[in-house]
């Protein structure tokens, strides 16, 4: 059995909203190491994230999950941004709240991702060297996915103008534009014909009891897509990410790319100790919540930060 606390810590101009998962018989008097984990975008704490603390206090290690700037139970207005600057910096401030704990060990702080979030994990260890070693499980480059959503660079363009567009409506007094992540349905997604393995799956996971959660509301701040479409966490990897390494896919690919992201931060990535773990059968999703990619995944990532933390 693990124990939970609620915190919450400071970020820059407010506080974020997190959980502390304690392993049994934890030992406040003495220093231990712990490790940072990282949600997806349009999720929260409550979901995948909060799979992975509570399996990783299981096997031993303090973990922390917390909700996103602007997201979720953390504070931050407007609600529903997703800016990549921000999330990582998030990653920072949760290192900077474990840093004051007397039970953790400073120099053995971790971080792990889902999807996004393991991109941005990543992006935060290439300049936050208190991060020691880093694992990712389905990590993507919300970037790479969305500039691939919306297609060749001209409609890329076009939409950049239409962001533009509305950033100057909303200075201007309208009211702020609302999109969402995924479709609200399978019977919405189905009208929209789209039949990506990812997207269907998404759609499963996030829209039904499987793991829908009230402060995962499927809404995106429309004016965020700049941030998101200018994103790229591979960059300077091979200068800048030197930890020891753990990357975790399925081999069953979809349109977030974390099969391919998984082989290009692998490839580039200047970590001297590095290692790619492909999961037969596995895909984006079953990396989320399912017992046949969940167990390993946990199993691999818990033998790297025993290993190197």
């Amino acid at each position: 059995m693990i124990n939970t606390e609620e915190i919450t810590f400071k970020a820059r101009h407010f506080n974020l909203a997190g959980g502390l998962f304690f392993p049994e018989n934890f030992d406040k008097s003495i220093a231990h190491p712990a490790i940072v984990v990282t949600h997806p975008t349009s999720a929260d704490m409550n979901q995948t994230s909060s799979i992975y603390a509570t399996k990783l206090a299981e096997n031993g290690f303090l973990t922390l999950a917390y909700d996103a700037s602007y997201q979720g139970q953390s504070e931050g207005e407007p609600r529903y941004i997703e800016d990549p600057a921000s999330r990582t910096n998030d990653i920072m401030y949760a290192i900077d709240y474990l840093d004051t704990l007397p039970f953790v060990d400073n120099d053995r702080i971790g971080a792990m991702g889902i999807c996004a979030g393991g991109g941005y994990t990543i992006n935060a260890a290439k300049t936050d060297k208190r991060i020691k070693a880093v694992g990712t499980a389905a990590g993507a480059s919300a970037g790479a996915a969305y500039r691939e959503a919306f297609g060749p660079d001209d409609q890329l363009i076009a939409t950049l103008e239409q962001v533009a567009a509305q950033r100057t409506a909303e200075a201007t007094g309208a009211e702020p534009m609302m999109t969402q992540w995924i479709p609200n349905s399978q019977e919405e997604r189905e009208a929209a014909g789209i039949n990506d393995l990812d997207i269907v799956e998404a759609v499963d996971y996030y829209k039904t009891p499987r793991g829908a959660d009230e402060f995962s509301p499927n809404k995106l701040r429309f004016t965020s897509l700049a941030l998101l479409l200018n994103y790229d966490p591979a960059n300077l990897a091979e200068k800048l990410l030197t930890q020891p390494l753990e990357i975790i896919v399925g081999d069953k690919p979809g349109s977030f790319g974390s099969y391919r992201f998984g082989y290009e931060i692998y490839n580039k990535a200047a970590s001297k100790n590095k290692e790619l773990t492909v999961l037969p059968g596995i895909s984006h999703y079953d990396l989320y919540d399912q017992p046949k990619a969940v167990e390993p995944a946990v199993a691999e990532l818990t033998t790297f930060f025993n290993e190197n933390l």
